[in-house]
């Protein structure tokens, strides 16, 4: 070969290595990496085909990636397998003329692909560290073997190639260490969020004095934490084998709380009955799936997450459905929610020894019970002192027995007042039902109420629209007018206006109270009638509305209020107008009933 000819052929030469250098900055991506490697490598080292082995992370095994029936197929060879095995393991160049002359060539490869290797030139890759990236494998040289000249540029070819391994491994390793560190913080601030509520959790049991709004409260939270599209919680009703929902979110929210199932039945009964947890992916396909309560309620659910509710004292359940951008509930949510349900079974034992202390505390306070007694007999006892002294200052005979006869009256009303404190706290019932006229019985409340009304500034107002009888207990319904006059009074501190109404319509007889005070407290909305409701009164028991609607109730009646803060109270009874079991006369009908 002349000079001219040698000459172009390292042009040549330099140009394909350029080319490869090119190459091998375009990508990053290995997988396209070895595909222009080897194209270029074939092309420049004159021969058949190449092959691109790299080291794996675990050091046991090369590995390439070659293009077989239009697919991209991985092969795999062990350091120390084959003659680029070997070249692996002893870092050395292998240049075989004639491959099956070679002990170390495997012909198998041979058999299976119909190919023919004659001549070998495999040479270990290294970093600039000397520690081993790989082999580079040449296959049939055209027109001969692999000469010194050929191992020479195969050597600065896997320079070329070492370096852009070593670039694409190292990309690589950031962008694995990147969604590493990218996961780990999503991970950080899931447990952030756990953690904050958790706490948050902990603050709100220790100072929560409602327990629905905590569990409301505490619902939504983690329904937004966790990610669904309706949450519930639900409890088991005491003395009796249902669960009722407490608490409700989502689209049907307002419909599920007016339902209750039976422990066992659903995916929620069946947590607390069992007290483990359930994750359901196709609640259609689970046999616990209660899907008349969906049919009812009007809601599918796709997917569940429920844990149980766990106490000396609670049970029940706490359920997720329909998972938010994702087929189903994890592990993740699994484990944030069983804990989140061990705090709220916390809080509600917590709140129910809570509740229990204090009427436990309130029913053995005897001071403040007879306080309240007490209180109630103010009145009348102030009217016997008036009438006595009355009493002493006239001379008619007449007019002392009237007066006599009211003050024997209010002994009866004392007596009655005690007797009814009393009887509540037993939990008994007795009525004496008779015929009640009207203006007389209202004439009598006019005077009794004008007593307690005395030096407060209080007008009192009656508009009698019916002025007929009335079937009732006449002393329990006196006690009836006395504790929400005493209500009015105690809401307006600076005076105002009280007016009892008395009117018919739909054959119910009807009573209204309101006055000009300044509303019911926001705390008491809701559970005014309960026993011992009482918010920021001196000398207030909690028994006086609570004992009106026991009073009401036994007449068959029911009790309304509405109320707006700084524009007073209204409540309104309604009761049977007549009772068919008596007659027209005044024949007493007495119904008694023992402790419920």
């Amino acid at each position: 070969m002349d000079l001219a000819a040698q000459l172009e052929r390292e042009r040549a030469k330099v140009r394909s290595i350029q080319q490869i250098a090119r190459a091998v900055g375009s990508t990053l991506d290995l997988d396209d990496l070895l595909r222009l490697i080897v194209g270029k490598i074939t092309e420049l080292m004159d021969a058949e085909r190449s092959t691109l082995y790299v080291m794996d992370e675990t050091r046991t095994e090369l590995w390439t990636k070659v293009l077989q029936a239009d697919e991209l197929r991985e092969i795999r060879l062990r350091v120390g397998e084959g003659v680029a095995g070997w070249a692996a393991q002893s870092g050395q160049t292998v240049n075989i003329a004639d491959a099956y002359a070679d002990p170390r060539f495997n012909p198998d490869v041979d058999r299976r692909s119909g190919y023919r290797t004659r001549s070998i030139l495999c040479l270990p890759m290294k970093d600039n560290q000397g520690r081993l990236l790989g082999v580079v494998q040449v296959l049939n040289k055209r027109g001969g073997a692999f000469d010194a000249e050929d191992e020479e540029l195969l050597e600065a070819l896997a320079s070329q190639v070492s370096i852009a391994i070593e670039n694409s491994q190292l990309y690589l390793s950031v962008v694995r260490k990147n969604k590493e560190l990218i996961t780990t913080q999503r991970e950080l601030e899931r447990r952030v969020r756990e953690l904050d509520l958790l706490f948050e959790v902990q603050e709100q049991t220790q100072a929560a004095t409602n327990l629905e709004e905590l569990l409301e409260g505490l619902l939504k939270r983690t329904s937004a934490l966790i990610g669904a599209e309706a949450a519930s919680l639900m409890l088991q009703e005491r003395s009796s084998e249902r669960l009722y929902f407490l608490s409700a979110l989502g689209e049907r929210g307002e419909a599920v709380k007016r339902v209750s199932v039976a422990l066992g039945e659903g995916i929620a009964g069946w947590v607390a009955q069992q007290g483990r947890a359930a994750r359901v992916a196709d609640p259609d396909a689970d046999p616990r799936h209660n899907r008349i309560l969906a049919e009812r309620v009007g809601f599918r659910p796709r997917n569940v997450l429920c844990v149980p509710l766990i106490g000396q004292e609670v049970r029940g359940a706490i359920e997720l459905l329909n998972k938010v951008g994702r087929d189903q509930f994890d592990d993740a949510d699994l484990r944030l929610l069983t804990l989140i349900a061990g705090r709220a079974s916390q809080a509600i034992e917590l709140a129910r020894v809570r509740d229990e202390r204090l009427k436990e505390g309130r029913l053995a306070s005897i001071g403040q019970l007879l306080s309240g007694v007490l209180h109630d007999l103010k009145t009348p006892m102030t009217i016997i002192s008036g009438y006595a002294q009355l009493m002493a200052t006239s001379d008619e005979e007449k007019v002392r027995e009237e007066y006599a006869e009211q003050v024997l009256r209010q002994f009866d009303v004392m007596s009655a007042m005690t007797r009814e404190v009393l009887a509540f706290a037993r939990g008994e019932s007795n009525l004496l039902i008779r015929k009640v006229y009207l203006h007389k019985f209202l004439r009598e409340m006019q005077e009794h109420l004008r007593h307690e009304f005395a030096g407060r500034g209080i007008q009192l107002v009656v508009e009698q629209r019916y002025k007929g009888v009335a079937f009732l207990d006449e002393i329990k319904f006196r006690r009836v007018f006395h504790n929400i006059g005493r209500n009015a009074a105690e809401a307006m501190p600076e005076g105002g206006v009280f007016t009892i109404g008395v009117d018919v319509a739909d054959d119910r007889l009807l009573f209204s109270f309101s006055d000009t005070g300044r509303g019911i407290p926001p705390e008491l909305e809701g559970r005014l009638f309960e026993l011992f409701a009482t918010a920021g009164k001196a000398e207030g028991s909690g028994l006086g509305l609570a004992i009106v609607k026991k009073i009401v109730e036994e007449h068959e009646g029911h009790i309304a209020y509405r109320s707006e803060p700084g524009a007073g109270t209204v409540f309104t009874i309604s009761l049977p107008l007549q009772r068919a079991h008596l007659t027209s006369g005044e024949v007493p009908l007495v119904a008694t009933g023992g402790a419920r």
